[in-house]
């Protein structure tokens, strides 16, 4: 497949006139949903408030080496398909494939393209825990050391007894259910808290901080399983801040955006106070996705410079506890995996890692093919394990055909 762009149209033309229709508006009750959101995940900060990411005055050059991959074939969630057919129907917005550096395969649909900021919801926790191997080789951050240390505003919190290690490896022992669609469920009440939805009458109008707060243990040993909670990580970057003496969205463009050679802006979310979502509001265009992911395929290089520490990145492949995984959450859904300082380890020989983010946000990198594979997307079930699984499979048969 070559660089270019699909014929995706919205249902309605969603935003397109001055001021738009009632139902082609787009606002903080419908966003992140479809048909709204092959509009608004491209376009979040016409939405909700936001602090920029400042790239590369000197973008990292993307030279392409096109090659039709179009026919790889491997098992979708509806049974056998090909990349071609998958990218159409399951509401991909864009595609990057880099080889060895250079781009291979490259489309783009419903108004992306390749320097569009686009949500990457949880891939948003890789990034931040990329960054936390760059504070702790610059001995700002302490990864064994007490949240509190740093932090003592939740020592009454279940964060008051453990370590940010803890926070890294999502292991905390949190009395959190992460259910995206449960109406009047944790997340929903987080969902306020970070600005992403409208405050009815009688709800809690709580801001993030306030909220990580008020976290309550569930009466597990913090460290003993994979317990996947977003709060963690915004929890992380709330340390983050305190350990460094600066905003999130500073930390994220000097120490990672601008030396691995950003070339477009990217973003974070903000609650009503400022609060950064750390876990799941930056937005970035594909291509400095692709530039990220390339970054970790090289040990943590770009440009011929150390932007993240080796030793970072081989701590996240070597030193995953595949215990607390097998014990955890996902275990299922990626059998024999390990989950170390945001990174999901889905193959520990092929040093294979993976960024995941709910409606279909990846970063898929593999070694041993010399790959990157970066998605974005606008499907509407935050989770759908089956897709999940069906896109885990093409990258791998992606893979295999590079291999």
């Amino acid at each position: 497949m070559s660089a270019k762009s699909a014929t995706k149209s919205p249902a309605k033309n969603l935003m397109s006139e001055f001021p738009p229709a009632r139902e082609n508006l787009v606002t903080l009750s419908n966003w992140r949903t479809q048909p709204y959101s092959s509009w608004s995940f491209h376009n979040v900060r016409r939405v909700v408030p936001t602090a920029n990411i400042k790239a590369s005055k000197h973008s990292a050059p993307l030279e392409s080496s096109l090659i039709e991959i179009g026919d790889v074939s491997f098992e979708g969630s509806k049974g056998a398909t090909t990349l071609r057919d998958a990218l159409r129907t399951t509401n991909t917005d864009g595609f990057v494939v880099l080889h060895r550096g250079r781009i291979a395969t490259e489309w783009y649909a419903g108004g992306m393209d390749a320097f569009t900021p686009h949500i990457v919801f949880s891939v948003s926790k890789s990034i931040c825990g990329a960054l936390g191997g760059v504070l702790a080789d610059k001995g700002l951050l302490n990864p064994n050391r007490p949240v509190t240390d740093y932090v003592p505003e939740v020592s009454s919190s279940v964060y008051g007894g453990c370590s940010v290690r803890h926070l890294l490896d999502m292991s905390v022992g949190i009395s959190f259910t992460e259910d995206y669609v449960d109406p009047d469920g944790d997340v929903a009440r987080y969902r306020r808290a970070v600005g992403w939805d409208v405050i009815q009458p009688g709800q809690s109008a709580m801001q993030l901080r306030e909220f990580l707060a008020t976290q309550k243990p569930d009466g597990k040993a913090h460290g003993h399983t994979f317990h996947y909670v977003s709060t963690n990580t915004d929890m992380l970057g709330w340390v983050y801040e305190r350990a460094a003496g600066r905003a999130l969205s500073d930390l994220l463009g000097e120490y990672l955006w601008t030396p691995l050679g950003a070339e477009n802006d990217a973003y974070i979310t903000l609650d009503g106070e400022g609060a950064m979502r750390a876990a799941g509001g930056i937005c970035a265009a594909p291509r400095d996705l692709a530039r990220f992911g390339e970054m970790l395929r090289q040990r943590g290089v770009a440009s011929g410079k150390q932007v993240i520490p080796g030793w970072w990145i081989d701590d996240i492949n070597d030193n995953g506890d595949p215990e607390a995984w097998a014990r955890g959450d996902f275990a299922e859904l990626l059998p024999g995996a390990s989950y170390r300082s945001k990174f999901y380890q889905i193959d520990r020989k092929r040093r294979t890692l993976c960024c995941i983010g709910i409606h279909g946000q990846y970063i898929y990198i593999d070694p041993v093919s010399e790959l990157v594979i970066v998605r974005v997307a606008s499907e509407p079930i935050p989770l759908d394990v089956e897709n999940t699984r069906a896109w885990i499979q093409g990258f791998k048969a992606i893979a295999q055909h590079f291999s």
